[in-house]
């Protein structure tokens, strides 16, 4: 299991180039307690070539699940002990596990080009280890387990990086974060915090009006 940025087009240069320098307090405010304290877990951030250009890999967490119901996120899930060291390779198996157990993804036709620093979700209690991936051979994929995912679709990053289709999440508690309306979905909480920073330290940030607001449910 390794990460290499050999033979990467050259437009996922500048993601690979900021994964190499970001640090953890560019990525989020929300880092993993000092007492280890969390569970360890992983999503697969995957870019592909699509028929506009660049795209990313997203899915629709099924209504009926316990934490974080009806969200489009990344594939990812819990390290499991078979998935080896939670500090060095273990993260980068349970990411391409999660996302061939979810989407049905072949992860052989990924390439694992970079790892960001941890990050903690504080009303699940997760630490997150985004994993950098290059869908260099596409497979088929779809939604697995119903019960599971609801949908998986792509997101071209010229629709991420569309002022029109960016907003602010006002959420009843009073935080507000990044949000991203693409594909019938309203991407907001830590998948749209962890694109909103990649698109920033990329470069491919357009300027957008941050004063623009979508509520959020008090279920959300």
């Amino acid at each position: 299991m390794t990460v290499t940025t050999e033979g990467l087009p050259a437009w996922l240069d500048p993601v690979a180039r900021a994964a190499r320098t970001i640090e953890p307090d560019q990525l989020s405010r929300f880092l993993p307690p000092e007492s280890g304290a969390g569970r360890q877990s992983a999503v697969l951030v995957l870019f592909g070539e699509g028929e506009r250009g660049p795209e990313l890999l997203l899915m629709e967490r099924s209504g009926s699940l316990r934490s974080h119901a009806g969200q489009p996120s990344f594939p990812g899930g819990s390290l499991d002990p078979e998935d080896g060291d939670q500090a060095t390779t273990g993260p980068l198996r349970a990411a391409l596990r999660e996302a061939r157990e979810e989407t049905g993804l072949d992860p052989r036709g990924v390439q694992i080009f970079g790892v960001l620093p941890r990050l903690y979700i504080p009303v699940s209690g997760f630490v997150v280890t985004p994993v950098l991936g290059w869908w260099r051979s596409p497979s088929p994929v779809g939604v697995v387990d119903p019960g599971e995912t609801a949908r998986v679709f792509t997101v071209p990053v010229a629709d991420l990086t569309d002022p029109a289709n960016r907003a602010t999440t006002v959420h009843p508690s009073g935080h507000r974060g990044p949000a991203f309306l693409v594909e019938s979905a309203l991407v907001w909480g830590f998948t749209a915090g962890v694109i909103d920073r990649i698109l920033h330290y990329a470069g491919w940030e357009r300027p957008w009006d941050t004063a623009k607001q979508v509520p959020l449910d008090w279920r959300a």
